[in-house]
């Protein structure tokens, strides 16, 4: 440039828009890319390897031992008339703008092709759209797949062609003491120990931190001999009068014999939403902001009545999709997650409940101890004992019917064809089994089969593995389930937690254990056409198990 004008020579460069002339003479040139190597002629090996070669004298150099599980797999393509290589793709299941079932992942997305695919398992597990998977299959060049949106090219696009899957499966799920290690009996025989034992992943301590310490706190206090439970509630409609029966049936089931030398109580009471049968505050008739704080004025009345119970345990209080505020303006709907706890404006009663409570039974002259406390949290949430020794994740939403509407389903298996044919046995067939050789197994013993599971448990065993196999808590796109970004994180479920409590009313009551982690899901507190039972899960922090009580 000179006196303001760019001299136009013949040394300006196209290499860069800033390379101009003889100002850039000095510095280094760049290196020129090598175009056979960039569009993958190195995998081909046809590049020139003479200096690498001149160092290789030895005919023993050239040996190569070549395993039966090494052995790549081949599969002759009879259309495309080539051999074509079986490949395991992680990636998350998307649908394309064109509506075609895709896999996608940072370097791009890929038509996939399901037509002869089989999940894995069979029936254990839902696929749906947002979920990482892992399949297998081979890729097959198509030019009508191809996208017909423009821009959709590059790294991060649209792959040409499509990838046949063969099978589908859900990544394994990982331990919690792979991860942070523990007490548990671990893989001894790997030198690599916990991935991440001085992680800090609650804000409650790492366990190579605090974990043999906290070992050694639980142990001390919690007797053998005593359960340490746990109580979870679900679906606290108070709009509905068999709701405030069944809740004293629960409390009173839980309130032990004030003559006892050594009452035991339960260490908290979990009770989920939804607090209301409709969507509060969202112009439904009787579901207004008056309505919504006297159901939890009677809540409060309720909680009255057993003094000794509230004084002596934690109650925590989950809210769900039909409660304030978020059902204000989304009817019910999907609300993001996380979202808020109920707003103190309508719970206050039930605070000062708990606080007559803890004065009535720890107040002056009298014993003292832990007193009563209520906690409004948010949805999902954590409950820890012993910092890191134990761990509970809760969430209220009904994702056994989300799953169930989302997932994708695979084409059924072809019946096999019999191929006897149709006629009476003969006599010689009668003397060749006559003169059948004797085998060692008794030919009354057939090979057992598997037994039909019904559907409740087939339900219960899907939602577990595939919540747990995600490790996520909302595996769904954010058109069927919405998320705070900046609060995404707390629906991660890694490390594995302890337990994991899904209120699903949807789903039936159930408790299974899967990887070292038990799976729990309360149904609704009101069980029978009638309202006639109370049902709800107990789960003791000690032994780590859960059961689904049932009271009338």
């Amino acid at each position: 440039m000179v006196g303001g004008r760019i001299v136009q020579g013949s040394n300006l460069s196209r290499q860069s828009s800033f390379n101009f002339g003889s100002e850039t003479k000095g510095l280094p040139s760049r290196p020129a890319l090598d175009s056979n190597t960039s569009f993958g002629m190195s995998s081909l090996e046809v590049e020139d390897h003479e200096d690498e070669d001149e160092h290789l004298k030895d005919p023993r150099d050239w040996l190569k031992v070549i395993g039966a599980f090494e052995q790549p797999k081949m599969m002759y393509n009879a259309t495309q008339k080539h051999f074509d290589n079986t490949h395991l793709l992680l990636g998350m299941l998307t649908v394309s703008p064109a509506g075609a079932l895709s896999l996608s992942d940072l370097t791009g997305t890929i038509v996939l092709d399901i037509q002869h695919a089989r999940p894995i398992p069979e029936t254990g597990a839902y696929f749906a759209p947002g979920m990482i998977v892992l399949v297998e299959g081979s890729y097959e060049e198509d030019s009508g797949v191809s996208s017909t949106l423009g821009g959709t090219g590059g790294i991060g696009g649209t792959i040409g062609g499509k990838f046949l899957g063969f099978s589908v499966g859900h990544p394994p799920c990982e331990r919690r003491t792979a991860t942070l290690g523990g007490t548990d009996e671990i893989d001894k025989s790997s030198l690599a120990g916990p991935a991440f034992g001085w992680t800090d992943f609650l804000g409650v301590g790492s366990q190579r931190a605090t974990g043999s310490r906290m070992n050694k706190i639980g142990s001390k206090l919690l007797d053998p001999e005593q359960a340490h439970n746990i109580v979870i509630a679900s679906d606290l409609h108070l709009d509905v009068p068999a709701t405030l029966t069944a809740l004293r049936t629960l409390l009173r089931t839980h309130t032990p014999d004030p003559t006892a030398a050594h009452p035991v109580y339960p260490l908290a009471i979990i009770l989920m939403g939804n607090f209301s049968s409709k969507a509060s505050l969202a112009g439904v008739p009787g579901a207004g902001s008056i309505e919504y704080k006297e159901h939890f004025d009677a809540l409060a009345s309720v909680l009255a009545d057993f003094p000794q119970l509230i004084a002596h345990t934690t109650l925590v209080f989950i809210p769900g999709d039909n409660d304030a505020w978020p059902s204000a303006f989304l009817s019910g709907a999907a609300t993001p997650l996380p979202r808020k706890p109920v707003p103190a404006l309508f719970t206050n009663r039930i605070r000062r409940v708990i606080a007559e409570a803890n004065r009535e039974v720890w107040g002056a002259g009298k014993a003292k101890g832990k007193e009563g406390e209520v906690i409004w949290t948010s949805n999902p949430s954590r409950l820890s004992w012993f910092g890191v020794k134990g761990e509970m994740a809760i969430i209220r939403d009904d994702l056994a019917g989300r799953l169930q509407r989302t997932s994708i389903r695979f084409p059924k298996p072809d019946e096999e064809v019999d191929d006897e044919m149709p006629f009476a046995p003969s006599a010689q067939d009668a003397d060749a089994d006559a003169d059948t050789m004797d085998l060692d197994l008794p030919a009354s013993h057939h090979a057992p089969t598997q037994q039909a599971l019904d559907h409740d448990t087939l339900t219960a065993r899907s939602l577990t593995r595939t919540i747990l196999s995600q490790s996520h808590l909302s595996p769904f796109p954010l058109s069927a389930r919405p998320l705070h970004w900046d609060f995404a994180h707390v629906l991660n479920l890694y490390p594995l937690p302890n337990s994991l409590v899904l209120a699903d009313s949807e789903a039936p009551a159930f408790v299974v254990k899967y990887c070292g982690c038990t799976v729990m899901n309360p149904g609704s507190l009101v069980e029978g056409r009638k309202g006639e039972r109370a049902r709800w899960v107990e789960f003791d922090v000690r032994s780590g198990s859960g059961v689904v009580r049932v009271e009338e």
